[in-house]
């Protein structure tokens, strides 16, 4: 997480970083950001302030997961890191779930959540939920079935990516890609 005082430090790539989906800043944004605007040791509280505002002002995320499920703890961490608040629920059946919240046959993963009206099913990036709520589709939500090896949540000690796609899911089931990562 991007310290307050700091934070102001990557406003100007806050649309950029909406954009591409990538939810957290790379190092060539950090770069860039420190260029644009050297932080200020002495940064007043009305700064700290704005950047504590706009932190806040993502919406709860409700995770329903296993109460055993290592990968949808490290998925709520990867949550938490880009500035989401995050309620889990544990459950010890899904199906229930995914059901009530409308995931698509053959498109479930091992945690479902809600945001803002959004059905969010799998290991997706902040930076997908993230573009999801900025541009407010007419859908249900998002869908990564399975659980890609790199994903958040999935990563892998050697740092291997499978390249997967992230599906935006229509009010009657159907799907379409949303955002796809990892190499080609």
């Amino acid at each position: 997480m991007i310290p307050h005082r700091r934070f102001h430090a990557f406003l100007p790539l806050l649309p950029a970083l909406l954009l591409t989906g990538c939810g957290m800043p790379t190092a060539s944004d950090t770069a860039a950001a420190a260029a644009v605007s050297a932080p200020d040791p002495a940064a007043s509280d009305a700064t700290v302030d704005t950047a504590a505002s706009l932190a806040t002002a993502l919406p709860l995320v409700e995770v329903y997961k296993s109460p055993a499920c290592g990968c949808c703890g490290s998925w709520v961490a990867h949550l938490r890191q880009s500035g989401f608040p995050v309620e889990v629920h544990e459950v010890e059946d899904l199906e229930p779930v995914r059901k009530q919240f409308g995931v698509p046959y053959g498109k479930g993963s091992c945690h479902t959540a809600r945001v803002d009206g959004y059905v969010v099913e799998g290991h997706v990036p902040a930076g997908d939920i993230r573009r999801l709520l900025a541009e407010r589709p007419n859908a249900r939500g998002l869908v990564l079935p399975g659980m890609p090896a790199g994903s958040p949540g999935m990563e892998t000690p050697d740092g291997f990516v499978q390249r997967y796609t992230i599906e935006l899911a229509t009010h009657d089931g159907r799907t379409s890609p949303w955002a796809t990562h990892g190499p080609l």
